[in-house]
């Protein structure tokens, strides 16, 4: 499912995924929800600054630019 907030307008596109794998150094493997396709992702900034953990089975939003890169987790549902 495709969510439009303000990421829109610098090119991004925010996803809603699963968290399959942690990985070392903040990086996780993401299965996208409307998507069959799993990406590489890191912690957002704000994540990382006050210490949100992230597990195996949350549900995450990611943002990935335009360009289809790497994904970065912005929100833990």
């Amino acid at each position: 499912m495709l969510i439009q907030m303000d990421a829109s307008k610098q090119g991004k596109k925010l996803f809603q995924g699963i968290v399959t794998e942690s990985l070392p150094d903040t990086h996780f493997r993401v299965k996208l929800l409307d998507e069959d396709k799993e990406i590489m992702t890191y912690l957002g900034g704000k994540m990382k600054i006050n210490r949100i953990r992230i597990f195996i089975g949350d549900k995450v939003t990611v943002e990935i630019d335009q360009y289809g890169g790497k994904g970065r987790i912005v929100r833990r549902m």
